[in-house]
């Protein structure tokens, strides 16, 4: 689970709740119409912009970006030297069998167990990674416009009130509730998407150069036990990944 974006996304939510409440009733916050111009009308929005799969897929693939741990780089290359080691002792065929953290990496194993060359091990990772970078890249678009399209929503539930409101002048007592709506959506429309979307589709991004990062770091490895490079050579290769305070090895300390 990512601490940091739960934690981020109910902080921001809570504070905004904890506002409402401080000034009166939470009730009085609530309107169903807004709620439905609002949230309703921009997911349907979205969903003719991009089409329903791609709308559930990057449901499914926000989820996946909030609860899937990424993989830490160093405790991964110390792996990635491990099974190095062991090939450079055994032959890449006593590497079968292997277990190891990462999907990704264990595909790649077995790339390397069954003989194949170079160039088909990094074109089939590669082509992984990059429809990998795809499906976050595809999210990240959704949830960017739900974030466009939440606020102008908002506007035309505040245009909706305000003809509302000024079409029953003449009865005070429809002045109120037209006002809530033309007040309201567009408090919905900023909420949802400066503390929801906009959020997520800036984790997804993030998420995406992690997991890019991984997975070409995962590829040089592989390429380079491959071809029979030494553990050490391997380890400096990979640590470059690493920001440099952390590159320094347990040899190094």
């Amino acid at each position: 689970m990512d601490l940091a974006t739960i934690v981020g996304l109910l902080g921001a939510l809570g504070l905004i709740t904890v506002t409402m409440l401080m000034s009166g009733s939470l009730a009085m916050f609530i309107n169903v119409p807004s709620l439905v111009i609002v949230v309703g009308g921009s997911i349907f929005a979205v969903m003719a912009k991009f089409g329903l799969g791609q709308f559930l897929g990057a449901l499914k693939v926000a989820g996946k970006s909030f609860t899937n741990k990424i993989e830490d780089p160093a405790d991964l290359i110390d792996e990635i030297v491990d099974l190095a080691d062991s090939a450079r002792k055994g032959g890449l065929l006593s590497l079968e069998g292997k277990e190891v953290s990462s999907d990704f990496l264990q595909k790649g194993i077995q790339l390397l167990v069954d003989g194949h060359d170079p160039e088909v091990v990094k074109a089939l990772l590669s082509k992984d990674r990059t429809l990998a970078e795809e499906r976050h890249a595809n999210g990240a678009r959704i949830f960017t416009g739900l974030t466009g399209v939440a606020p102008a929503m908002g506007m035309i539930g505040t245009l909706i009130g305000l003809v509302a409101m000024l079409a029953n002048m003449d009865d005070p007592k429809s002045i109120g509730p037209a006002m809530a709506v033309a007040l309201l959506t567009t408090l919905y429309g900023a909420v949802l998407a400066n503390g929801l979307t906009e959020p997520i589709a800036d984790k997804l991004a993030l998420r995406a150069a992690e997991e890019a990062m991984i997975k070409n770091l995962v590829i040089d490895a592989l390429l380079a036990i491959q071809a029979g490079q030494n553990p050490r050579v391997i380890d400096a290769m990979l640590r470059t990944y690493l920001p440099e305070g952390k590159r320094e090895t347990d040899a190094d300390a």
